[in-house]
């Protein structure tokens, strides 16, 4: 494969700007009374975000802060906890990189480097609320009325008052939990809830702010896992605590806590022998207690208790089971913020549905199965009504419903009608009720992703500007339904396609549960339409297992990770190879990260008639070896599916490679181990097998470096072009 120019200023600039995202909007929020939309912004080949304010009666923007306006009392390095937390989230960006309003007034909390700021954002100035020499915090807040900011450092809970003006001093923070240590900690949350169950938070206050709950983590059960620089054996290495299959995850509980400091912890009591995870805490409502939302070790039940503040005490109050697993939702189960009913959601009819629980234990179906519920968004308890997400595996539109009693489900749609295929990728909402301004980031196939702001009936106001690069090139993909199951594809053709002309193909894989390769997102396909305008036609392919198709589509993986998700790929290549004749299926290579690594590297193991060359990226080899709260909800424990796990373990047919495989792996990856790669390396070499091996030192799960991820997706093209033509 020969690069040209042009092809290397691509490559740069894809890795530069990080896939023509950097520059565009990202996380925003509505300030409380609905006057302004706050958000984060980047220059479209810089990683350092700032801080900017959209007016919304005038559409009038501006930059209120950068890092660069607080550096001078920065604290430092980022603690390794916040390291840890921003790897599960995959973050990579730099300079202010969150925020956090105030429930009432202009102030703003800014977290930067370890270091915490306040913002006014009437008047622009800013100050430091801890000295220079405080340790790395992490997961700021403001306490529910706003008089205090709380924090997480050196493995305990921090309450910190707020400063009635700017000019007085701050006064000293005090701990709100008795001392943790690295093996038992307090107010952040495990590996497991981070990676797996999107559970970023380890506190939560009542309405009111005058009581909290506090999780506490003990890990010292937990395997300890090292990762050393290779460049630098003199550095001591890294430890993280790592629960395998099979073994011991952290032993998770929760205390009561009183920032008065007028009474000892309490402990919240429930059966940790018959629901270990703590997945959510439900602390919305001021006229009903807490609640938790707890799960079985093999995730197949998954249960609500009640918390008795004065005794710690749990009552339980229902659970939803399932015969594979039960999802855990981001946003739900939740309260209604004045305590007249629980919002939650059960997959018990085959897809999901959306359910209010009265007092009474009466459940009433909001959003009924088949409807699309994807996700809840914001609920206005005054006029009974609720945002919410609904869709498809490719298309998704926003919706109010009604919360009261209703004949029939007749959702009223924001926004425009679009019929071209779009997807909304992030909602925020915000703003007194009668104001309410919704903020939606749109994709679709048509175009690159589009930030705006709406009103509470869907109509556009203002559209956030970004300053990203886009590509040289069209970009031509087109969505496809093929095979008997209709499996969703995607289909990239090369510039200048010739109808009577024969192409190698290449497959972009995932593959894996929770995550879509066909998506109605221009964007998306970038990479492989430059792929595909090298000489290659690219597809991409959704199999059994990967999620918005309901519950059959979607436990069909159960304990089988080693063929239905292969299966899939080759019979829907074969469909899509009839509708598409230009095609070449005797020149078909794959390429995949992950769970794609581990696909893709499956693909030319158990099916070489069909994958002549691979490109496996950071894999799970054996899933013995991945984190107990992925592995054992699709494989279930060890010692009960020893041949879900034999089935899925590459080195299981390691003995058969006969083509050519590129194996890439970073040397810090902290949730997929270099071990992983080592150990197929390990066995192919000792089955006399040939293979590459491009180890990437200092690198995690994702590629932070630009000019390493321009040069692994240079030679991810050379490798599968110097193989199929």
């Amino acid at each position: 494969m020969n690069v040209s120019q042009e092809d290397k200023a691509f490559l740069q600039a894809f890795a530069q700007t990080r896939a023509f995202v950097l520059g565009r909007p990202t996380r925003a929020a509505v300030s409380p009374d609905g006057d302004a939309v706050l958000f984060l912004r980047s220059p479209a080949r810089s990683s350092v975000h700032a801080l900017y304010e959209l007016n919304v009666q005038t559409g009038n923007v501006r930059r209120l802060c950068g890092a660069d306006d607080l550096q001078s009392n920065v604290a430092g390095e980022l603690s390794p906890e916040e390291r840890a937390r921003r790897e599960r989230q995959r973050m990579t960006d730099t300079g202010i990189t969150s925020f956090v309003l105030a429930p009432q007034g202009p102030l703003v909390l800014l977290p930067l480097a370890g270091a915490l700021y306040l913002l006014n954002r009437q008047t622009g100035r800013t100050r430091a609320l801890l000295p220079p020499t405080h340790a790395p915090t992490m997961d700021a807040r403001f306490t529910p009325d706003g008089g205090a900011v709380t924090f997480v450092s050196q493995h305990d809970l921090w309450w910190l008052p707020v400063p009635t003006s700017f000019d007085e001093p701050c006064a000293a923070p005090h701990r709100l939990t008795p001392g943790g240590s690295d093996e038992v900690f307090y107010g952040a949350p495990e590996f497991v809830a981070q990676e797996e169950m999107g559970r970023f938070e380890g506190y939560w206050f009542a309405p009111d702010g005058t009581v909290a709950l506090v999780a506490v983590v003990d890990e010292r059960g937990v395997e300890s896992f090292s990762i050393a620089d290779p460049l630098r054996p003199e550095a001591k290495p890294a430890q993280f605590r790592y629960p395998r299959p099979g073994k011991a995850n952290a032993d998770v509980g929760l205390v009561l806590v009183r920032p008065s400091g007028d009474e000892p912890l309490l402990n919240v009591v429930w059966d940790k022998q018959a629901f270990p995870y703590l997945a959510r805490v439900l602390f919305q409502a001021a006229t009903q207690p807490p609640a938790i939302w707890v799960q079985s070790r093999d995730q197949r039940r998954a249960a609500l208790l009640l918390v008795d503040l004065a005794t710690g005490e749990t009552t339980f109050v229902f659970q939803e089971h399932d015969p594979d697993w039960v999802n855990l939702d981001p946003a739900l189960p939740r309260w209604l913020p004045d305590g007249s009913g629980l919002l939650h959601v059960t997959e018990a009819q085959g897809s999901p549905a959306l359910c209010l629980r009265n007092p009474e234990g009466e459940n009433q179906i909001l959003v009924p199965t088949g409807a699309g519920f994807l996700s809840m968004v914001s609920v206005e308890t005054k006029a009974r009504t609720a945002v919410v997400l609904l869709g498809d595996a490719l298309t998704s539109r926003l919706a109010w419903i009604s919360l009261s009693p209703q004949s029939h489900f007749s959702p009223q749609w924001l926004g425009d009608d679009a019929t071209a295929p779009t997807d909304i990728t992030t909602v925020a909402t915000g703003g007194p009720a009668e104001a309410q301004i919704i903020v939606e980031t749109r994709v679709s196939l048509s175009g690159f992703p589009t930030t705006r702001v709406l009103d509470r009936n869907g109509c556009p106001l203002h559209v956030l500007a970004d300053e990203a690069e886009t590509p040289a090139f069209a970009i031509d993909a087109q969505l496809l339904t093929v095979g008997d199951r209709k499996w969703n594809a995607a289909v990239i053709r090369p510039a200048g396609f010739d109808v009577r002309a024969s192409y190698p193909v290449i497959v972009h894989v995932y593959g894996g549960p929770h995550a879509l390769t066909v998506k109605s997102d221009q964007r998306h396909y970038v990479f492989d339409q430059w792929l595909a305008n090298q000489g290659a036609i690219v597809v991409a392919i959704d199999n059994r297992g990967t999620p918005r198709r309901g519950r059959e589509w979607e436990r069909a993986i159960k304990g089988r990770f080693g063929s239905v998700p292969l299966e899939d790929q080759v019979q829907a290549l074969q469909a899509l190879a009839a509708e598409v004749p230009q095609m070449d299926l005797q020149r078909v290579g794959i390429y995949g990260w992950s769970f794609g690594g581990f696909m893709s590297a499956l693909a030319v193991l158990r099916r070489p008639d069909v994958f002549k060359v691979a490109v496996s990226g950071a894999p799970v080899v054996d899933w013995h070896d991945y984190d107990t709260h992925y592995t054992e909800r699709y494989l279930d424990l060890p010692e009960a599916a020893p041949h879900a796990y034999r089935e899925g373990n590459l080195l299981t047919y390691a003995p058969t490679l006969s083509r050519p495989l590129l194996l890439i792996h970073g040397t810090a990856d902290d949730n997929v181990y270099l071990f992983h790669s080592l150990k197929l390396a390990d066995a192919l070499h000792r089955h006399g097998c040939h293979f590459d091996f491009l180890p990437l030192p200092g690198t995690t799960h994702q590629i932070g470096d630009a000019q390493v991820r321009e040069r692994v997706w240079a030679r991810v093209a050379h490798y599968l072009f110097s193989h199929l033509t």
